[in-house]
Parts: C-alpha cells; structure tokens; sequence
C-alpha cells in the first residue's frame, strides 16, 4: 500500500504533502460528503483568509460561514470555528498529536481524528472513513451490517489490524494513511471498482467471491422527503435585501436568509394590502440537499427600507456578499 500510494496514489493536492495539522484538518472537514473538485477552490479561499489555526479562531463565525456559501454542510464551518477557539484556548493554539485528544474537539470525529493524528504525527491508528470502509469490507469480505454499532467496531478492529506494524509506523503511517484514502477513491470505487489494477486485489476477498459491490452491507437507509418552502425577497431601490438569520438547528441553520415560510398565504400576511399588489412569485425551482429535496418558490416584492418584516434587518448590496447564504439564495441574489 505504502509503495502503491508513492508512485499510483494522489500526490498533488493541495492539502498533501505537508503535516501541518491546521491544513489537514481543515481539508478532512471540507472532504465531508463532499468532492475533490469543489473543495480546492474553497480550501485555497479560506487559506488566503485564515492561515493559521489562530487566525481562524479570531474571525468572526459570519466571516467563517461566508467563506463556506455553498459548501453545505454548514453545523461543519459552525464547528470547525468552535474547534479553532479551543485549541488556542485549551490547547496553546497546537493541536493535540493523539487520536483520542483530538476526538473531544468539536466537529472531530473518530476518523477524522485518526486522519490528522496518522498523517501528521505518525500515530498508529486506523481511519474509517467512507473510501476506507468500502476497502476494508471489500479486503477482509466483511458482510456484517455496518449500521449495528458492535459490527462497526469489529469493522474498527479489522481496519487497525491492516496497519503498519509498530516498527514501521513512524516511516509509513502518514502514507500508508493516504493510500487507504486514495484506493478507494481512485481504484475501490462503489460502482464498477478496478479490480484490475488494485494493489491488494490477490488478497480481496469481496473480488474472490466475484461481488465487490455488495460491500459494505447496510441496512439502515435515510429515506428521503421533499419540502416545499417559499421566500420573501423583499428588496429596496438601492439594492438591499431584508435577511434573517436562521435558528439552529434547522436548515440552514445559522447563515442569513430571505425569510422563509410554508406557504404563499403564510408569506402574503407578513405584507401590507399594497405590497402584496406588488409581490411576483417566481416559478418553483428545486434545491437538493443530501436527504431532502426544497422545492423553493422566490416572491419578490420592491420595499422601502424605512419597512419592518419581523426578525431580520436590512443589508446593503455591498454587504450581503460577504455574509454566510445558503447556495440557492446567494444565486438569487446574484441575478440583480
């Protein structure tokens, strides 16, 4: 895996090639359910921003939250601000070099611990992430329900005892680390995987049993809903738009919004009799979320910013740009 990873593997991306925990950490939680591609961009960004771990942690969360628009996900950049303070706070502005530490940090999972403390301390520990999961299951023909809590720890078990010996840990971890993740999302992919080209292929068992995309097993599966929203986009002549911050939890908990109600009737009461002579509500259009799909209606209306909607103030056209918006009302705006 070590020498696969070396001359087959990823070694271009930004975020590699270093063992500075603030860079790599940054990128583990921006690779959350999220692609390669889309995270460069938004890695390079918030860099020039905050380059270092306490640079983040004196931002402010509306600059964080601005800096993620459209990245999703958004309790991540939440956390993400919440961890920067505590390991300047608690931690002297280092981050703690062992897997366990880091987990008690806020948005730091089990995996994403064992990520930094492997690839930039050289702990020996195992990561599971989803890529290193479909691997492990496919390798050892591990067909236990990954959802039951005792087979994921015996999953746990199975991907510590692939590691590098002790002896070697200190020279490979970081690489061997990197490989695991690379195999997967080059060579073990979920449809259609590279049999044919993978490294540990003579000792997969799922390849063996002629099935690898059985693996992993799973039996619990989020169902997905659909919510139909509409948003009051109340605007004035000089170009500022009424916003209000969303409750956490929710969606789009945290960032700036339009106003957001469950029906035209809802929306139109929030309005005087000749605003709503005015309001234009747009055709549907479909927002997707990992689990949900929005099916958002736009209601434009001209306002006078002398006008009170309820929760939420008036933000000028040069300030809205900068502040933390989910995707799809950053693009509405966007059209004026």
């Amino acid at each position: 895996m070590v020498q696969w990873q070396q001359t087959q593997g990823r070694n271009d991306l930004p975020w590699q090639n270093t063992r500075d925990p603030y860079r790599v950490w940054l990128s583990e939680i921006m690779l959350q359910q999220t692609q390669v591609a889309t995270v460069k961009d938004y890695f390079a960004r918030f860099l020039d921003t905050f380059p270092d771990v306490a640079a983040l942690a004196a931002g402010s969360q509306d600059a964080v939250l601005g800096l993620w628009s459209g990245l999703g996900y958004y309790s991540r950049a939440r956390n993400l601000h919440r961890c920067a303070q505590q390991v300047v706070q608690v931690h002297g502005g280092a981050f703690p070099q062992d897997a366990e530490t880091l987990s008690s940090l806020p948005g730091i999972g089990p995996s994403t611990a064992a990520a930094i403390a492997s690839l930039c301390f050289s702990e020996r520990v195992a990561i599971l992430d989803a890529n290193v999961k479909r691997v492990v299951t496919r390798v050892q023909g591990f067909d236990a329900d990954v959802a039951v809590a005792a087979n994921a720890r015996a999953l746990w078990a199975a991907a510590s005892a692939l590691l590098p010996t002790p002896a070697h840990a200190a020279k490979d971890m970081a690489r061997y680390t990197q490989g695991m993740m690379d195999l997967g999302a080059m060579v073990c992919t979920p449809k259609k995987p590279l049999c044919n080209v993978c490294p540990v292929a003579g000792a997969c068992a799922a390849r063996k049993a002629g099935d690898p995309e059985r693996y992993p097993v799973r039996s619990r599966k989020l169902k997905r809903s659909s919510q139909a929203l509409w948003l009051l986009w109340a605007q004035s002549e000089s170009g500022a738009v009424w916003l209000a911050r969303r409750p956490i939890p929710g969606v789009w908990g945290g960032l700036y919004c339009l106003p957001l109600f469950d029906s035209e009737d809802a929306l139109r009461q929030t309005l005087t009799p000749q605003a709503q002579q005015q309001l234009v509500c747009e055709p549907a259009f479909t927002h997707v979320l990992t689990h949900k799909d929005l099916h958002l209606h736009a209601c434009r209306v001209p306002l006078k910013e002398t006008t009170q909607l309820g929760e939420g103030r008036w933000v000028s056209a040069l300030e809205w740009p900068g502040l933390g918006l989910p995707a799809p009302v950053r693009k509405l705006l966007e059209r004026t």
